[in-house]
């Protein structure tokens, strides 16, 4: 019986906490990170889940460097700088440093850390990032039609591609060859249009449409609400195709965790216990060779580095053939 109370009595202090206080009571929170865009639209959910428990109990704003992630975000409020009123939170996402061990994924990163800094019980309530089109946006016509409106009405769906990864993360990269192979084999049901910053490094795939550089955050954002679905390794693009709840195939080798990355209509093409560097735990190296750019992650290198593609690249990254792709996207078309 006194474990019975006791667990009632941290439900009813949970409902407690959950009811609706007066606006003038709710509790003014700005959050802050600065990392990538991926990171970024995970941190979504933790603001998500937080409002979805304790609704009016909270204020949240955002600094960030991403302000079109949160565009038009109905969790987001206004929060001067200098707030006196204002707890501020430096962001973070612990729980990567033990996702080899337990199973957890990084959705769920931002959100634990969230409920631990304000003492509440709080726990993802979502499967998703969220992101926020107002009606208009819904119905503008996508850039595919404004960049190349010789195609015809009845062009086949687009996909995404994203062939490219930033210079600190290098063991992410898939053969560009393979990358070619997918979109010659699926031309006629697929229209694929690659995209990517100009500041990172996105070779050209053949039989792509261009788009790489031509797209600011919110028509990034746009571009994926419209697509049927993306292709590339873990990164904004996987993200973003989960926030819209699009198909997605993820290349992942032996680097992370599959349940790390996984969402629910993502296919994840990982090696995990393939390989003797990453047999019973992801190797999470950051480069395949060195860049000699005098940045540390030249120390944290592939074990198995492949050369003689168009970029070097791991080998558990070449063991997932374009055929295995080309039969998953052969389900969709």
């Amino acid at each position: 019986m006194p474990a019975r109370r006791a667990q009632v009595d941290g439900l009813d202090a949970a409902d407690e906490m959950s009811k609706t206080p007066p606006p003038s009571q709710a509790k003014k929170l700005v959050l802050k990170m600065a990392l990538c865009p991926g990171d970024e639209l995970t941190m979504t959910a933790a603001v998500e889940s937080l409002h979805a428990t304790y609704p009016g109990r909270y204020l949240t704003d955002v600094r960030t460097p991403t302000e079109a992630i949160w565009q038009s975000n109905p969790h987001i409020s206004k929060i001067a700088d200098g707030d006196r009123e204002a707890t501020v939170l430096p962001m973070q996402y612990p729980s990567i440093h033990r996702c080899n061990e337990v199973h957890t994924p990084f959705l769920a990163g931002y959100t634990e850390f969230l409920a631990e800094k304000l003492g509440v019980p709080l726990t993802l309530t979502t499967n998703r990032p969220h992101l926020y089109l107002t009606e208009a946006e819904q119905s503008w016509r996508d850039q595919i039609q404004d960049a190349w409106p010789e195609l015809s009405d009845r062009r086949p769906p687009f996909w995404l591609l994203n062939a490219g990864v930033k210079a600190d993360y290098t063991a992410k990269q898939w053969p560009v060859e393979y990358y070619e192979r997918v979109v010659a084999e699926t031309a006629g049901r697929i229209l694929w249009v690659q995209i990517g910053g100009r500041e990172h490094n996105h070779p050209h795939v053949r039989g792509a449409l261009d788009l790489r550089g031509r797209t600011d955050h919110r028509q990034l954002i746009r571009l994926a609400y419209h697509a049927a679905g993306g292709l590339g390794p873990v990164t904004y693009l996987q993200h973003l195709m989960a926030a819209w709840e699009k198909p997605y195939v993820c290349l992942v080798g032996g680097r992370e965790p599959a349940t790390w990355v996984q969402y629910p209509l993502q296919h994840t093409l990982h090696t995990l216990g393939q390989l003797d560097c990453c047999r019973t735990r992801a190797c999470w190296k950051a480069r395949v060779v060195p860049l000699g750019d005098g940045d540390a992650k030249d120390g944290s290198l592939c074990e198995h580095p492949v050369l003689g593609w168009t970029r070097a690249v791991g080998k558990c990254m070449t063991m997932i053939r374009p055929e295995a792709v080309i039969e998953i996207l052969a389900r969709f078309t």
